[in-house]
């Protein structure tokens, strides 16, 4: 609890406790009268109300007169001066009451956001001159090694060099299953250490590490504002103002007009107006609602970079997945090697040699099943043709590595092998060589992925794969996607998507989802593109709009569930809001409603209104 809270319930039980001593006499029948009743009700008006009093008087000499501080001062102010006495330190007491509530609401949003400002590392422990030295993160270099001690979190991404270990991903992920790290594999900052001691090489600098990057993200989140948001913005902008002059001339009209009505009784009538009129419930409650539907989504492993972004989630109508490391694991292995060169084992080393310099999944197989060290002196070119494949230069020899529109392109017959696998042909000084059959897994979730996004009623999912047909076909039937484009260019796959653009209602979102690897274009080009796999990924952080870090695809349906339920909050919201204000707003300007209704209408409203707002952060698992 902040301090700003403890000080804000001192201030609430010591103002009631004295409202009470102040209201005794007159419960015993015997009230205060004159200086010590005006005395005794200024104490606790004061000590209950001095902050709201500087809040609004601060705010008057920035230029900032229409808030909700104005309103109380001048409506608190306005009834003591009326002899109102009780009835205006009541009216700030319970103003006080619904700020507290707003206070905890938003810590309760903030924490479970914060949750994730958990993963911020505090030093780490590195090895200089034979020596394990402590420093802070920010201050460890590339290349440099660090050691992390059971218990401790990872300070920077890397790789393990030695040791073997278990990791706690859960503040990344959401996931409580730990994942076991071992020499050779790489791990990411934020993760905690569970069981081994584990020495790391570091590969990026603190800036650069997945943390930084992710505390980056969740702390700018809120400056992306949903339009329900920009709308209660501009709202409370024209409308405080509006109800400040419906007031005044509520005060000084009707007495003009109607005699036997005297001024203190409109006056009294205005500033009952007045306390109605605050506009707190969707002041508060509307962000606040976001806010608590991004904490809920940070809670199923889903970053959500904006409000806006979690608003149009709810109208997604067509959904458009990259294939591999999103709908597949991305794990390739080399499952059949077919030559025309003097042995496999030739055909498979020149492929490698020829993918040595490329990082791709595929490439990274190829190398994987050649299993021996590379003598990189032997490649004096390597060229990556985008969408293509590969062109290097090898013991002085021209070799082409990728798909059939490499081979095409180049005017190389070669085989077409009626396979269900990604096929990567070998072509060696013009002459083909053979091919490589490479296979890659559907992962379990995708199924119940593309199952969920049609119950929460996505009318249409898509594949585009740069993959070939017989693969596409078989991931798009297995997974029973509506539409897929295979053997797609990177310039294909956007201009496929200008054109599943055009099939949505004007309201719809498209929504595409990929690695955030090689699929910036297009992730760049849908209304809202979500990164898969952004536990390894800079690039799926950087350029997409929500990053699933679990690399579940099934949790599209979760987050777009989560928006759907934020969005109904945010309605029921303004909706109960306005209404009930409405109502009593009429009745305070017809004198039906007394100060203890607008008490009701402004405090009870957002209390009621930020109960219900809190209900985005409880959020059921999948």
């Amino acid at each position: 609890m902040s301090k700003q809270t403890k000080r804000l319930i001192r201030i609430i039980i010591a103002g009631a406790a004295l409202l009470g001593v102040a209201l005794i006499p007159r419960l015993l029948g015997h009230p205060l009268t004159g200086w010590w009743e005006l005395g005794a009700y200024l104490a606790v008006y004061a000590l209950i109300g001095w902050d709201i009093l500087w809040k609004a008087l601060r705010n008057i000499i920035r230029g900032q007169v229409f808030d909700e501080n104005f309103l109380m001062a001048v409506a608190t102010i306005g009834a003591l001066c009326l002899r109102e006495y009780s009835e205006a330190v009541a009216v700030m007491l319970f103003y006080q009451v619904g700020e507290w509530f707003q206070s905890a609401a938003v810590n309760k949003s903030r924490r479970s956001i914060a949750s994730l400002m958990n993963i911020r590392p505090d030093y780490a422990n590195v090895m200089r001159d034979g020596e394990l030295v402590q420093v802070d993160p920010e201050q460890v270099a590339v290349g440099e090694q660090i050691v992390i001690k059971p218990g401790e979190r990872i300070p920077l991404d890397g790789q393990v060099v030695e040791g073997s270990s278990t990791l706690d991903t859960s503040a990344l992920t959401g996931e409580s299953v730990p994942r076991k790290v071992d020499a050779g594999k790489d791990v990411i900052s934020g993760c905690i250490n569970l069981t081994g001691m584990l020495t790391v090489q570091v590969a990026k600098e603190y800036g650069e590490s997945t943390v930084a990057k992710i505390l980056d993200l969740v702390e700018n989140s809120s400056s992306k504002k949903a339009k329900a948001e920009n709308f209660i913005t501009k709202f409370a902008r024209y409308y405080t103002p509006a109800v400040v002059i419906a007031a005044v001339i509520l005060a000084v009209v009707p007495p003009l007009f109607l005699p036997g009505f005297p001024f203190g009784e409109w006056i009294s009538r205005a500033l009952t107006f007045l306390v109605i009129s605050c506009p707190c419930a969707l002041v508060i409650s509307i962000p606040l609602s976001f806010f608590g539907g991004i904490g809920g989504a940070s809670k199923q492993g889903v970053l959500v970079k904006g409000s806006n972004y979690l608003e149009a989630l709810a109208n997604t109508e067509i959904v458009v997945f990259d294939k591999t490391g999103t709908l597949t694991k991305g794990t390739f292995a080399v499952t059949k090697v077919e030559s025309k060169l003097n042995s496999k084992e030739e055909l498979l080393a020149v492929a490698a040699y020829g993918e040595s310099y490329s990082n791709h999944p595929i490439s990274q197989s190829i190398q994987k099943a050649y299993g021996q060290e590379i003598d990189r002196s032997r490649v004096e070119k390597a060229e990556e043709l985008s969408g293509l494949g590969i062109r290097a230069v090898v013991d002085g020899k021209t070799v082409l590595a990728g798909n059939s529109k490499l081979m095409d392109k180049f005017g190389i017959a070669y085989d077409s092998p009626d396979t269900a696998g990604t096929v990567v042909h070998i072509a060696v000084d013009g002459v083909y060589g053979g091919y490589l059959l490479i296979e890659d897994e559907i992962k379990a979730d995708s199924a119940k992925a593309v199952e969920d996004l049609k119950k929460v009623g996505v009318k249409e999912t898509v594949m585009l794969t740069g993959d070939n047909d017989a693969v596409g076909r078989r991931v798009a039937e297995t997974l029973h996607l509506d539409k897929a484009y295979t053997e797609l260019l990177p310039a294909d796959k956007v201009e496929k998507m200008e054109q599943l653009m055009t099939e949505k209602s004007p309201k719809g979102k498209l929504v595409f989802v990929g690695d955030g690897i090689n699929d910036a274009p297009v992730l760049a080009r849908a209304d809202i593109g979500i990164a898969m796999g952004g536990l390894g990924s800079d690039a799926a952080i950087e350029a997409a709009d929500v990053v699933i870090m679990t690399d579940e695809p099934s949790r599209i349906a979760t987050v777009m569930k989560i928006s759907r339920k934020t969005l109904r909050i945010v309605r029921q919201n303004i909706v109960f809001a306005l209404a009930v204000k409405a109502i009593v707003l009429v009745l305070g300007a017809l004198g039906f409603a007394s100060m203890w209704a607008a008490v009701f209408a402004d405090v009870g409203v957002s209390v009621i209104a930020i109960l219900n707002a809190m209900r985005a952060l409880r959020v059921k698992n999948g």
